[in-house]
């Protein structure tokens, strides 16, 4: 296996009696791209500043390209920061700006023209190098960044939120921009964010982490489809939680009633066990509505009575709220991208249904709470 461009080992650091950062170890693949996940005040700020050396860890080391960075200024690391609000130089042109850290390190003006110039190149801003910062387009201040970052050549590059001051439909724009250029720099990017969307569509790998740990470490995919905590469960996609009791554990399927007397199956994830108390997460695409029950029969798919409580219009991610007849419980179900059932309305009766393999169900008393 190659060396990675980033370690961590058993880092910690807290502030007074706070715990920001919980004796934290992994490692981030060359080339790779890497998402820190979580809420405000998990500690992944913290743990940003720690790797480029504007924080020290109160235990653990940290490793870049293999090097021991213990007692490294953040100048001295081969390290680059993108943070939310860009710090470019107003006063500065473009092709100044990206010039910034080659000046800094004397290195000769010839090759700071040819270098900011292929930079330019490179993230589609060609020609940019005499334009003012307030000519430019915030997606145009973004790459600016990105490329004052990439021309001194980082072993890492570290954005802080880098998406988070723009407006929707740049930000998706964005998104894929961002995806495109780490691809085609190949350099390691290692990413913070709260945007469980921008994690899942930007990343190879993806940490999520809650209170100063990691609780899961995976692909986008393995997040998604095999969440192991129920942190991760509710935090990454929507979800419906289901909160009871199991009655029943049978073949990894567990059978669990609400306290509203909703009965419902879905699969064990870790150790459960009849009488734990549990909560199931069934996801609003796994769930599908119908007008008859006949569809759910036939295919013998678990089902239900329910009556549609709202309209939740948004394109292709439409959705309905509805509430459950027995037990009142609500559920938010997808509807088809097609446009079938568009026609529903508030106080319908239907019915839904899903597979109990396609939801997860985690037990309270055993711990999978923790990583």
């Amino acid at each position: 296996m190659a060396q990675p461009d980033l370690e961590a080992l058993h880092l910690g650091k807290r502030f007074g009696d706070f715990v920001a950062v919980e004796d934290l170890s992994f490692a981030v693949e060359r080339g790779s791209f890497f998402s820190i996940l979580g809420p405000s005040g998990c500690g992944k700020t913290t743990l940003l500043r720690m790797i480029a050396g504007f924080s020290s860890p109160d235990s653990g080391d940290i490793r870049i390209g293999g090097k021991d960075m213990h007692g490294v200024p953040p100048n001295r690391r081969p390290v680059n920061m993108v943070f939310q609000h860009l710090a470019l130089f107003p006063m500065m042109s473009v092709g100044d700006n990206v010039a910034y850290g080659l000046t800094r390190r004397g290195v000769p003006r010839t090759e700071i023209t040819r270098r900011v110039g292929e930079m330019l190149d490179r993230v589609s801003m060609s020609g940019a190098q005499l334009k003012r910062v307030d000519q430019l387009s915030g997606g145009q201040k973004q790459r600016v960044a990105i490329a004052r970052s990439l021309v001194l050549e980082p072993t890492l590059l570290l954005l802080d939120e880098p998406l988070g001051a723009l407006d929707l439909k740049l930000r998706e724009h964005m998104k894929i921009e961002l995806k495109q250029l780490q691809a085609a720099f190949g350099t390691t990017f290692v990413y913070i964010t709260h945007d469980q969307s921008e994690a899942l569509v930007l990343s190879d790998h993806v940490a999520v982490m809650n209170q100063g740990r990691f609780e899961q470490v995976g692909t986008p995919q393995q997040l998604y489809y095999e969440p192991q905590t129920p942190f991760v469960a509710g935090f990454v996609g929507a979800n419906n939680p289901i909160k009871g009791r199991a009655t029943q554990v049978n073949a990894g399927l567990v059978t669990l009633t609400s306290a509203e007397g909703l009965v419902l199956s879905a699969r064990a994830i870790g150790k459960v066990q009849a009488g734990d108390s549990v909560t199931a997460f069934v996801r609003p695409e796994v769930a599908s509505v119908a007008r008859s029950a006949t569809v759910f029969s036939d295919a013998g798919v678990p089902h239900y009575g329910a009556r549609i409580e709202n309209l939740l219009f948004d394109g292709a991610n439409s959705a309905v709220l509805v509430r459950e007849t027995g037990s009142q419980t609500e559920f938010r179900i997808a509807l088809p991208q097609t446009g079938h059932l568009s026609d529903l309305v508030v106080g319908e009766a239907v019915v839904f249904g899903f597979d109990p393999q396609r939801a997860v169900c985690f037990s309270v008393d055993h711990g999978n709470s923790k990583p």
